[in-house]
């Protein structure tokens, strides 16, 4: 998970690589920061928009479909 609140805190071992294993290309906390308050900005515009019709329609068919026994043959 994104730590998004700067750069203090303990370095992980994702930040800095584990002893005795090659350092593990990586992004500073900073531009890590900066990618999570652009995705969650997207995601907010994103919930915004209105649910499509088609997949309105398409929920309402499951949900009746779901509900109506199946016919005896």
């Amino acid at each position: 998970m994104i730590d998004c609140k700067g750069s203090q805190g303990t370095p992980t071992p994702a930040d800095h690589g584990q002893a005795g294993e090659p350092e593990q290309p990586g992004l500073d906390r900073t531009t890590q920061g900066r990618i999570g308050s652009h995705l969650r900005a997207l995601y907010d515009e994103l919930m915004q928009q209105p649910i499509p019709e088609r997949f309105v329609d398409l929920i309402a068919h499951l949900d009746r479909a779901t509900r109506t026994p199946p016919a005896d043959t």
